[in-house]
């Protein structure tokens, strides 16, 4: 059997049951994406933006569904042990591809402010979810997009109104739990409306030790003026499949920060597509990966200045170490009329082994002749130099190599702007480094407290 026919044959067998556990918004494009899924099939790696990862492997193992949304017991405050000193959340639960409304921060939200299950919003809220769900995430496009329109059932949806800064970061724990081995289709959408602002971070963990394959579909509506911060955080473990796609479109003198940080994973596959849609917008987008054994983590972006008068910036550092494989591929495109345009995108990597694979392919492709444009990419090995120096002033060579990959990888995690998320990556990198991450149980981001905040 081909990966493509048995989610074909599941979706034709189960299309009641998917949709009688859903929203009509969500429903009224399933058919759709059905039809795109099956016309595209798996992206092989001719595919342009999927030739470093065969898509089609690793689909073809045989997960179960919770079809059915059946009620998985779970203590989410159980999943993270370690502290963000200082950082206060409003925290919430993403169950698989649930939202958890069993637990719910105490401390309010300002007025307007909503953090909640995407299909209950697809029912109360249908003017902020109908035009907007699976519009910017076109499934005529991307076959991982059009396959988790056609299963997904519930996610997140978070909607901050005109004008409101929300003061302390919305937090979202998306917790992978099962007792066999498991897929899960979530979806996350974001409206910010003109002149908002907020910073949302989004934890991946898994709670059990099982197979898990999860697809991810992030669409973020960011107004003219408003300002979003968008941290991903993956803490996972080598049986866990991740193949996330976000989606943002940008108005004018809108900003985004997003940022993309690889702790822990088995492959991860991550894409994004960035929009500017209005003049004087920007964005940084930001990425850290660190990976030894056999993980794989495959970053893949794409920039599309419509519009003149935008900035755009990217890094992104890998450090890989034993049969690690890694790949970067990044385009930014610049189209006819858009004049001013500034945009810089770096890619660095070391690779800490001769085993250690990097792929990276750094593009722009630009129609306007008033521009400013950069790009580059590095693959080399630790400064032998640096290494010779420190030893030379009583560091052993295992400390030497460590604070070099500190120093490396603390470019990017210096772009973060919450300064206690920012202080405790610095540690958990240098736990990572010191392999001690692996081994311990309780080294998580955060420990959440029972009124849905974080211990300080």
């Amino acid at each position: 059997m081909s990966s493509e026919k048995q989610y074909i044959d599941l979706f034709e067998a189960s299309k009641a049951l998917i949709c009688s556990h859903s929203a009509a918004a969500l429903n009224a494009v399933r058919d759709q994406a059905f039809d795109d899924f099956k016309r595209q099939g798996f992206p092989s790696r001719k595919v342009e933006r999927y030739k470093y990862t065969d898509m089609a492997e690793l689909f073809a193992p045989d997960y179960g569904l919770n079809l059915s949304r059946l009620d998985i017991p779970v203590d989410p405050y159980s999943v993270f042990s370690c502290d963000v000193p200082n950082l206060s959340t409003s925290l919430y639960f993403v169950v698989n591809d649930t939202f958890y409304k069993k637990v719910l921060p105490k401390a309010s939200l300002p007025e307007g402010v909503e953090v909640m299950s995407l299909r209950e919003a697809a029912e109360v809220h249908p003017e902020l979810v109908e035009g907007r769900y699976a519009q910017l995430a076109k499934t005529s496009d991307d076959a991982i997009t059009a396959l988790n329109t056609m299963l997904a059932q519930d996610g997140l949806f978070i909607h901050v109104p005109k004008g409101v800064k929300v003061e302390r970061a919305i937090q979202v724990v998306n917790i992978l739990r099962a007792d066999v081995d498991l897929m899960v289709n979530r979806r996350v959408l974001i409206v910010m409306d003109e002149g908002a602002e907020a910073q949302l971070l989004f934890c991946d963990d898994s709670a059990d030790d099982r197979n898990f394959l999860s697809t991810q579909v992030i669409e973020a509506y960011v107004g003219e003026n408003a300002s979003l911060d968008l941290y991903c955080l993956e803490e996972t473990h080598e049986k866990n499949t991740r193949v996330s796609n976000v989606y943002v479109e940008q108005q004018a003198n809108s900003r985004v920060s997003h940022d993309v940080i690889t702790l822990h994973n088995g492959t991860t596959r991550n894409m994004l597509n960035l929009t500017f849609k209005g003049e004087g917008a920007e964005c940084w987008c930001n990425g850290c990966v660190i990976a030894d054994k056999g993980q794989r983590v495959d970053n893949n972006t794409l920039i599309d200045h419509q519009v003149g008068h935008c900035d755009s910036h990217e890094l992104y550092k890998y450090v890989l170490d034993g049969h690690a494989v890694g790949a970067f591929a990044g385009r930014v495109l610049v189209r006819h009329g858009a004049q001013k345009t500034t945009s810089q995108e770096t890619n660095q990597n070391l690779c800490m082994t001769k085993a250690a694979r990097m792929y990276t392919q750094p593009m722009l492709e630009i129609y306007a002749d008033d521009v400013k444009c950069a790009h580059g990419s590095t693959v080399g090995q630790l400064n032998d130099a640096a290494l010779f120096y420190m030893q030379q002033r009583g560091i052993d060579q295992h400390e030497a190599k460590m604070l070099l990959e500190l120093a490396f990888v603390g470019e990017v995690i210096d772009q973060i702007k919450l300064e206690p998320l920012r202080d405790r990556l610095h540690q958990l990198v240098e736990k990572r480094f010191r392999g001690e991450l692996g081994r311990c149980q309780g080294c998580r981001l955060t420990r959440p407290l029972a009124d849905g905040g974080c211990k300080r």
